[in-house]
């Protein structure tokens, strides 16, 4: 037929643009996109027993076939038909188009998988460190079990001089076809697994594995001021792949210990700092301890229970480098229960000096009191 003859009229009818639902300059993603959408909708599985949509998936399919195929769509849009598109469907020529859908969906593969590398699994590996040593930073050893490559096949899972066979089930393809009405579907192979090749004489060291487990053991380093629950990441010190793939990645779990005398709070500390009735009232400077040791502490003259007073920069490092944060002390002062006869006789005189010269908590909460009960 030249260009610019009529095509029979049975082949105009299909126009395949108007089928996908695309315009003429589609693009191929636009094409796929819409092809993707209308299988899905059509599709028999989807819609037993209706012979309408199995002809429009048929259709659609036609399509697609021709449109996605620069060679054929030229000719299609030059002529207005293509001769011999299909005589039926099959749907391992799709598996760039579908991926994991397809064969979730379809219950088929998308082509042959060969032996392909797989990349190892992740590991997890808790370490628990003291506060102290998450405000300097350290250097450990840790020891971690972990699959690695096995040294006499080297990866491979064969006995030295042997290699992997041919699978008789699928003569290589890694996959087994049948025919589900008018569709030819295919399937992975159940006795290679989709590689087309199976080992018939395994390694005797890690019995056709490729890896062993082993204790590995390597150097962590923890930076200043990291947190509870911080992740470090080691990459490529996970468990090695399969078939000569990259190794999986090492995410050591940071735990940080409770500290007898320190909570933190992002990069502030507090401590509890118990003091005396005397203490609290005259003031003075108390003895206070630090992550870096004993430091002295002002205490104001008045100083009430539930106060707090601050050490500035002596809390933990900033995990980005900026400065540390402050050491908080929550004043606790502590009421005496046994009293000398000589102690007891001094706040007896206190007590009758202080009437009438009640301080401000005391003041504001008769007032209270006052009003509350109209007194």
């Amino acid at each position: 037929m030249k260009a610019g003859s009529s095509a029979p009229q049975s082949e105009m009818a299909r126009d395949y643009y108007e089928l996908l639902g695309v315009p003429r300059d589609a693009t191929e993603a636009e094409i796929k996109k819409a092809y993707r959408q209308l299988a899905l909708q059509h599709h028999p599985d989807r819609n037993p027993n209706n012979k309408e949509a199995e002809e429009r998936f048929k259709e659609i399919s036609e399509a697609y076939a021709v449109l996605s195929d620069g060679e054929k769509r030229h000719q299609y849009d030059r002529f207005g038909r293509v001769d011999g598109v299909m005589s039926d469907f099959n749907f391992t020529g799709f598996g760039d188009l579908f991926g994991d859908l397809f064969e979730g969906f379809f219950g088929g593969t998308t082509g042959r998988r060969g032996s392909r590398a797989r990349r190892g699994a992740d590991l997890r590996y808790d370490l628990e460190i003291a506060l102290e040593e998450a405000a300097t930073g350290i250097e450990t050893k840790i020891q971690i079990p972990r699959q690695e490559p096995c040294q006499v096949c080297k990866g491979s899972g064969l006995e030295p001089g042997t290699r992997r066979d041919t699978c008789q089930t699928c003569h290589g393809q890694g996959q087994v076809r049948f025919n589900q009405g008018f569709l030819t579907v295919a399937r992975t192979c159940p006795q290679c697994g989709g590689e087309g090749t199976v080992v018939k004489t395994p390694c005797k060291e890690c019995r056709g594995q490729g890896r062993v487990e082993r204790e590995h053991l390597l150097k962590v380093k923890i930076p200043a001021g990291i947190e509870h629950g911080s992740q470090i990441r080691l990459a490529g010190e996970g468990a090695a792949g399969v078939r000569g793939g990259p190794s999986g990645d090492l995410y050591v779990v940071i735990a940080i210990k409770e500290h007898d005398l320190f909570t933190r709070h992002g990069d502030d500390l507090l401590c509890q700092l118990p003091l005396s009735f005397p203490q609290a009232a005259l003031g003075g400077e108390a003895e206070v301890p630090t992550l870096d040791g004993p430091a002295q502490l002002r205490i104001q003259a008045g100083t009430q229970n539930g106060d707090m007073l601050r050490l500035r920069g002596k809390g933990m490092p900033n995990l980005r480098g900026y400065g540390r944060g402050d050491l908080l002390y929550q004043v606790v002062v502590e009421v005496p229960t046994k009293l000398t006869a000589k102690q007891r006789a001094l706040l007896e005189e206190f007590e009758r000096l202080s009437r009438g010269q009640e301080g401000p908590l005391i003041g504001q909460f008769l007032e209270r009191v006052k009003k509350a009960f109209g007194s």
